[in-house]
């Protein structure tokens, strides 16, 4: 009998052969990983769902597998600075703190953009109805996320300076209290945490992300993990096939992920019903041509330590990583 798994392997192989130019022939064999230990969020759909479909044990036969999740993005990459975990997915903001920081990582990969994944959030009968309101008001975000890159990009949006609003820098579930007790104006975020509040109710989303951010998933791995290519195909041929299964059993992914994540039901439908197909690759010039205009946005605006080149903390196929700032 065959397994549920035998077609989206077959349609994670085919996507995978689309990019094999881009992987180029891994001739190098590296040694055995004795550990791998990766980072998630809630909202990491596909790292999720690959822990609880057990598939990365498939690619990295004997290879033990450590799961580790975080709040946000920047502390699992500050976890990932410090050698406590190798790899995670993340989104566009945090990479550029922690670049801009100094740290030691590599973006290794990617999936395509969910512009409909984030949004800006305002009580219903709040008198905010265009960007340009959030003047003066006090919003709360999680420095350094992606969501903190939606609100500079609205407040540019809304014809106004960045001085002219009020970030309050929270992770997503203090900053879900103190939207709904009414000490922010505003909250900046992404899914399942846009979704779960917007399903409970009492929101208003004034803006979310399409048009003004492609909210794009990164994944980014230590310089030792950088260095070995065919562990990183590995991951991400499980990654690939772990996604093709979830588009090809949307009912089924959707159980499995809420009772993993221990989120609704229908909250996780409401999260699936903006997230596109989201296969993982290497990234393309174009994506780091983007990526550069984040960290472009917030160098401006002094909102990180000092200007970064995106290019060299990107990993490629077939090149080595780059020597140890």
């Amino acid at each position: 009998m065959k397994t549920p798994f035998v077609n989206s392997r077959r349609a994670a192989l085919a996507v995978l052969g689309l990019t094999a130019v881009g992987w180029g022939l891994a001739r190098a064999q590296s040694a055995a990983l004795s550990e791998l230990r990766i980072g998630f969020q809630k909202g990491s759909f596909n790292l999720a769902l690959l822990k609880s479909l057990s598939l990365l044990d498939q690619h990295l036969a004997g290879t033990p597998v450590r799961w580790v999740e975080f709040p946000a993005g920047p502390q699992l990459l500050e976890a990932l600075a410090v050698g406590s975990v190798d790899f995670g997915g993340v989104g566009d903001s945090p990479p550029v703190f922690a670049q801009a920081a100094g740290k030691d990582l590599f973006y290794v990969g990617a999936e395509p953009p969910k512009p409909d994944s984030s949004a800006i959030l305002v009580k219903p009968d709040a008198p905010l109805k265009a960007l340009a309101d959030l003047k003066g008001k006090r919003v709360a975000v999680q420095k350094g996320s992606s969501a903190h890159f939606l609100l500079v990009q609205a407040v540019a949006r809304g014809g106004l300076p960045w001085t002219e609003v009020q970030p309050v820098y929270l992770p997503p579930a203090d900053a879900r209290a103190a939207f709904e007790k009414g000490a922010v104006d505003a909250w900046s975020i992404w899914d399942p945490y846009y979704a779960a509040a917007e399903i409970a109710g009492g929101t208003r989303v004034l803006a979310t992300s399409r048009g003004l951010t492609n909210n794009n998933t990164f994944y980014l791995a230590s310089r030792s993990l950088a260095g070995d290519e065919a562990a990183l195909r590995k991951i991400f041929a499980a990654l690939t096939e772990t996604d093709a299964w979830a588009q090809a059993h949307k009912a089924q992914a959707a159980q499995r992920f809420a009772d993993f994540a221990g989120l609704p039901l229908d909250t996780v439908n409401r999260v699936l019903e903006r997230r596109p197909a989201s296969p993982v690759a290497p990234l393309s010039a174009e994506l780091v041509a983007e990526q550069q205009k984040v960290a472009d946005a917030f160098a401006q605006l002094g909102l990180i330590p000092k200007p970064i080149l995106v290019a060299d903390a990107v990993w490629l196929p077939g090149q080595a990583v780059a020597r140890s700032r």
